[in-house]
C-alpha cells in the first residue's frame, strides 16, 4: 500500500518521501518508502567522509549516549520519540530539557517532502529563494524585474513587491540585512541597489514610490562594465561581499558608503595551465563570508578553483591564503557550514563537494585542464564519458552525485543547524527537482518532484521541517512535514493555472 494525505495517494501525487524511518505512530506502513526517496546512489559505493566530520555532524544530531543503549553494549539508532520523552521526564541530562543535539534527532527524522502547496505562480523564471535568518520573510527574485518579499508568520501574505531598478538580464542575488531592514539586489550591471525593507509601502516602484539607493562597486578607473553574479551580507551589516563577471571580489563598506576592497581573485594568472581557456577573466560565480568574523571569504569560479581569502594576512596583493582543487568544470555556488572550516560547492561537472580549508595548497599548477572534449553547460548536456571522471589532485572531503547542473548557476546548502545539526546537503537540479542527501553517507535521502523546469534555488526554513523550492517554471512552492491539512498542488490545477497566468 502507498501512504496517503488527504485522501489521495503518494504514488498518485508524485510525492517524494524520506528514506528515513516514519514513525508508526503517525503513519501506517512503517517503514514505507517512495522510490523517489531511494537511498541508492548511482555508480560506485560511496567512499567513507572525514572522521572528523563525520563525529561533527554525529555530535550535532545524535541522542544522548543514554537515550540509545538499550542493554549494555547494544545501542539503537534512531531513537523513538516516546523513548526522547520518556528519557527527558526521568531527566537524564541532568537539565530537565532536551538538548540542541536531542532536539536534532527528533526533528531531522522528519524530512519536508509532502506536497507541494502553492506560494506564488508567475510567468517569469524564478532566480532566487530564500527564508530569512528568523524565517519570518522569504524572498523569491524573477527574470522579469520583481522580487517579492513574503510575510510567512502571516500565511505568506506579500509584505513587499519590489520592481527592480536597471535590471540587467536578471535579477542575480539578492541578501537581506541581519536586522531585515534593508534588502540588496543585483543584476548584470556593477551598481548594487538597496531597498528599505521595514517601510510601510508594499508597491517598491524604484524611485517612484520608494528610494532604491545605487551603490557603485566600479572603480574610477574602470572604463568598462560588468555584472555580479552573487552578494552577501556580512554578519554585522556593515559591509557586502560580492563576485563578478570580470574575475574579482567586491567588499563594500556600507557605513563609509564606498567600495573598500577589490581582489583579482580568479584571472589568468590561475588559468593559465587551463588547456581549454579562451578567455582572459573567469566569472566569480559565488562568494560567501566563512564564518561571523568577515575575517574569511571564500570564492567560486569558472577557472574550477574554490578559493579562501584571509583579510587579516593577505602575504601579496590578489593572493588567497590557499586554493581548492577537485572540481572538473566551474563553480556555480558555495555555502559555508558556519565554522570558518567546512564549507560545500556545486560545480558544472555535476558534483557536489565538501571542503576542510586546511587541506587547502598554496599551489594552482596541479589544475592543469585534460579536457578532450568540447561542452558548454549553457546549452549541451553533461558527455556520459566524462561523468567518472575524477581530478587527480582532488582535495575534497566527500563527492556527491545525482543532481545535474545545467544552463543556470544552481545551489546548494547545509540543511539548517538548529533542526537538523547539518546533517544534510540539499541542492536545486536542472531536471526539475530538488536533491537531498546525507552528509555523512551521501545517500539520496529525498528527491522532491513537482517542477517542470530547473530549481536553481531553494531554501529550507531554520526552525521548522518546510522547505521552498523555486523554478524557472515560475512556481515558488512550499513542502513540508506532516502537511497543513490543504490539499497539495495537483498536475493538473498547475497546468489550468498556467493558462490563466500566460
Amino acid at each position: 500500500m502507498f501512504v496517503t494525505a488527504g485522501g489521495v495517494d503518494i504514488d498518485e501525487m508524485g510525492y517524494a518521501m524520506s528514506r528515513l524511518e516514519i514513525e508508526s505512530e503517525l503513519f501506517d506502513g512503517g517503514n514505507t518508502v517512495h522510490e523517489a526517496g531511494s537511498s541508492t546512489r548511482p555508480g560506485k559505493p560511496f567512499p567513507k567522509v572525514d572522521d572528523e566530520i563525520s563525529q561533527l555532524t554525529n555530535l550535532r544530531s545524535g541522542p544522548n549516549d543514554r537515550l540509545h543503549q538499550l542493554v549494555p553494549g547494544k545501542q539503537q539508532l534512531p531513537v523513538s520519540p516516546v523513548r526522547m520523552l520518556a528519557g527527558r521526564e526521568s531527566n537524564y541530562s541532568g537539565k530537565g530539557k532536551f538538548s540542541s543535539a536531542d532536539r536534532c534527532h527528533m526533528l531531522s527524522r522528519y524530512l519536508p517532502v509532502n506536497g507541494p502547496w502553492l506560494v506564488d505562480q508567475t510567468t517569469s523564471r524564478a532566480y532566487v529563494s530564500q527564508f530569512s535568518a528568523d524565517g519570518s520573510l522569504f524572498v523569491a527574485g524573477f527574470q522579469g524585474s520583481n522580487i517579492r518579499i513574503y510575510n510567512v508568520d502571516r500565511g505568506w501574505k506579500v509584505q513587499k513587491n519590489i520592481l527592480a531598478k536597471s535590471l540587467r538580464w536578471t535579477v542575480t542575488d539578492t541578501s537581506l540585512s541581519p536586522d531585515q531592514r534593508y534588502l540588496v539586489y543585483t543584476s548584470m550591471s556593477p551598481v548594487v541597489h538597496i531597498v528599505n525593507v521595514g517601510s510601510s509601502t508594499t508597491e517598491s516602484f524604484a524611485n517612484v514610490t520608494e528610494i532604491h539607493e545605487g551603490l557603485d562597486f566600479s572603480s574610477n578607473d574602470r572604463r568598462y562594465s560588468f555584472g555580479i553574479f552573487s552578494v552577501k551580507f556580512s554578519t554585522d551589516g556593515r559591509e557586502l561581499v560580492a563576485g563578478s563577471s570580470d574575475d574579482s571580489i567586491y567588499v563594500y563598506d556600507l557605513e563609509a558608503n564606498k567600495l573598500s576592497l577589490r581582489i583579482m581573485a580568479h584571472t589568468v594568472g590561475s588559468l593559465a595551465l587551463y588547456s581549454r581557456c579562451d578567455k582572459l577573466l573567469a566569472d566569480v560565480n559565488t562568494v560567501t563570508f566563512a564564518d561571523e568574523s568577515g575575517n574569511l571569504i571564500y570564492s567560486g569560479s569558472d577557472d574550477n578553483l574554490c578559493k579562501v581569502w584571509d583579510r587579516r594576512c593577505f602575504v601579496a596583493k590578489d593572493k588567497p591564503a590557499g586554493v581548492l582543487v577537485g572540481h572538473l568544470e566551474g563553480i556555480t555556488f558555495l555555502d559555508s557550514r558556519g565554522d570558518g572550516r567546512y564549507f560545500i560547492s556545486n560545480g558544472k561537472d555535476q558534483t557536489i563537494k565538501l571542503w576542510d580549508i586546511r587541506k587547502m595548497s598554496s599551489d594552482t599548477s596541479c589544475n592543469l585542464g585534460y579536457r578532450n572534449f568540447e561542452w558548454d553547460y549553457r546549452w549541451m548536456d553533461y558527455p556520459p564519458q566524462a561523468r567518472d571522471l575524477k581530478h587527480p589532485s582532488d582535495g575534497s572531503v566527500a563527492t556527491y552525485k545525482g543532481h545535474s547542473v545545467l544552463r543556470t548557476l544552481i545551489r546548494c546548502y547545509f540543511s539548517p543547524e538548529y533542526s537538523t545539526g547539518q546533517k544534510y546537503i540539499y541542492t536545486g537540479s536542472h531536471d526539475s527537482r530538488v536533491y537531498i542527501y546525507d552528509v555523512v553517507t551521501g545517500a539520496q535521502v529525498a528527491v522532491l518532484k513537482h517542477h517542470t523546469s530547473p530549481v536553481r534555488d531553494c531554501s529550507w526554513h531554520p526552525h521548522y521541517p518546510v522547505l521552498v523550492s523555486s523554478s524557472w517554471d515560475g512556481d515558488v512552492v512550499k513542502w513540508e512535514f506532516p502537511g497543513n491539512g490543504e490539499a497539495p498542488v495537483l498536475a493538473n490545477e498547475r497546468r489550468v493555472r498556467r493558462q490563466y497566468y500566460d
